[in-house]
């Protein structure tokens, strides 16, 4: 019995993988395709909005796709260490790989900077965790010098696999739909994933199994916003921890992926990616992490009438077009920030009627 269901098993065809290449896998990929109908109504003009939860990967966030592969394709090279640098997910992704793979894991952590959910998941899984005094970019870089030796494999999204296994969540989509949507959103930080989604259409059409490719659209946050304001950013700030990153590592991917596509790169605030973030758990039933609710802060931010057409991604687009959202990681990686926030909550006596009572009844 074939017990691998993930997607280089589902995917051969289209991925750089030979017979020599063992498998490593904790059955990533497959995650469902929600369709939102309140978010599809607030669109309006017979648009379908469909949100790609990528929080349902088995470490709970999109990297697992690339991981898959870059830990496969490292086994199969000898490796017996892979090293990355993080912002949370990455480092729970290749913690938990390197720990089926049986290889050691080092992650370099930029010093509380890092949701405590996901710092939890690279501990359990067994990585070595370095905390640096520094930003995600100063971790990278040291990486990359660290990765130079032939002890590590690097496995953070310049390796070029990383990408192979993350443009699946496209072929997936495709599937799903039956065609390629007129427009995918994503959120943006090290512009990995939107040049791997934009890599997977395109490889699609080239075999026939899709008429068109969608227009890419790709928000970052307004205190990590690099690829927006044209350089990088020395100190990005953002709550959106998992796209925190001035200086991207896939920025000529993602700025062909908006040039050949006719997209759009634009920025939400802290605020707006926030309040996103609740919107779609409240109308919608779907909890993310706070850098997912990025496409869906953009989408909103593009709804809005009192926008300049120019400046309107939104404004070209046809009546019932089917619109993909992709929301990156699952909300309990950074729970943390819904509890400091100002929720409503009610105490009551151990009796009946105080409780009926404190709920207004």
């Amino acid at each position: 019995m074939n017990h691998d269901q993930g997607v280089i098993s589902r995917y051969r065809d289209h991925l750089p993988v030979s017979d020599a290449t063992p498998i490593i896998s904790l059955n990533e990929g497959s995650t469902p395709l929600v369709h939102a109908p309140t978010l599809s109504e607030k669109v309006g003009r017979g648009c379908q909005v469909y949100v790609k939860y990528e929080g349902l990967n088995p470490t709970g966030s999109f990297k697992d796709r690339g991981m898959t592969m870059a830990m496969s394709k490292a086994a199969e090279q000898g490796a017996k260490a892979v090293i990355c640098a993080s912002t949370g997910n990455t480092s729970a992704a290749a913690a938990a790989y390197a720990a089926r793979a049986r290889m050691d894991c080092v992650v370099l952590l930029p010093a509380g900077k890092i949701a405590k959910g996901k710092l939890a998941q690279a501990l359990v899984y067994g990585a070595k965790v370095v905390e640096i005094d520094g930003n995600f970019d100063d971790a990278l870089r040291l990486v990359r010098e660290i990765g130079a030796l032939d002890q590590f494999e690097v496995v953070n999204s310049i390796n070029p696999f990383r990408i192979e296994g993350q443009k699946t969540a496209s072929f997936e989509i495709v599937d799903v739909l039956g065609k390629a949507p007129e427009v995918h959103i994503l959120p943006v930080g090290n512009a990995g994933n939107i040049t791997a989604y934009w890599k997977g259409y395109c490889e699609y059409r080239d075999r026939g199994q899709c008429q068109s490719r969608p227009k890419m659209l790709g928000f970052q946050a307004e205190g990590a916003a690099p690829l927006v304001r044209g350089a990088p950013v020395e100190h990005p700030e953002t709550v959106a921890t998992a796209i925190r990153i001035g200086n991207p590592a896939s920025w000529d991917g993602a700025m062909n992926a908006i040039r050949e596509s006719e997209g759009h790169l634009d920025m939400v605030t802290d605020d707006e990616i926030l309040e996103a973030q609740r919107w779609l758990a409240s109308h919608e039933g779907l909890f993310v992490e706070p850098a997912s609710a990025a496409s869906i802060a953009g989408l909103m931010k593009s709804l809005d009438p009192s926008r300049r057409h120019a400046e309107n991604p939104m404004a070209s687009i046809a009546p019932e077009s089917t619109i993909v959202c992709t929301v990156t990681g699952h909300g309990l990686k950074d729970s943390d920030i819904i509890l400091k926030a100002a929720f409503p909550m009610f105490k009551a006596k151990t009796d009946k009627e105080d409780v009926l009572h404190q709920l207004g009844f």
